[in-house]
């Protein structure tokens, strides 16, 4: 069975909305490790607010490999761009409909635990879940997400969605790995602990 892989950013106080706050931190070093993650995987899950951003800002980042913000714009490894715009993707939306979908994307119609379990059960390799605040919370809610890689970034926020919302239920989760950048960045690996 395929694995949910949720990547996040989030702050020290676990804010994750709008990682805008993140590009100071950005480096060659982090942008690789996460190209050698999207390249794990083959399909992404979206919430409707990521998907909305990631449609309008990758298609123009493919044609020059770079990001483009107001704080400073970077370069991506070749074929970060290509990867994002042509894997499918999966969306969890209550207000589009699959007319509405473009870049690549289907919509999430129904139960949305049903339909992401139907799609762990497909062949092929992992599946990421970026961003997405809303839709993690409900795996998570589901017991279907198989691994969190959470990036830590040394900033304090005070405010703003976490990831780690106050409807979640107690989760032990089992340590798998710390990776530390040059930035300050860390990158926590965890995995559920399985219930018996």
């Amino acid at each position: 069975m395929r694995k949910i892989v949720v990547s996040e950013f989030v702050s020290l106080d676990g804010v994750m909305e709008d990682p805008i706050w993140t590009i100071p931190f950005n480096t060659d070093e982090q942008n690789q490790h996460k190209f050698e993650e999207l390249q794990s995987c083959d399909t992404l899950l979206l919430g409707r607010v990521t998907y909305q951003g990631f449609a309008a800002a990758w298609p123009k980042t493919g044609e020059t490999n770079t990001v483009r913000n107001n704080i400073r714009d970077f370069s991506i490894p070749d074929g970060f761009a290509d990867r994002m715009n042509n894997y499918p993707k999966y969306v969890a939306s209550k207000t589009k409909t699959q007319q509405e979908m473009k870049w690549n994307s289907s919509l999430i119609t129904g139960n949305i635990a049903e339909e992401v379990l139907k799609l762990k059960q497909q062949p092929g390799r992992n599946i990421l879940a970026l961003g997405s605040c809303e839709l993690v919370n409900t795996l998570m809610q589901y017991d279907l997400v198989d691994e969190y890689r959470i990036m830590v970034f040394p900033v304090v926020l005070g405010s703003g969605k976490r990831l780690f919302n106050d409807n979640n239920d107690m989760k032990t989760l089992k340590h798998v790995n710390t990776k530390t950048f040059h930035s300050g960045v860390v990158e926590l690996t965890y995995e559920p602990v399985k219930k018996d």
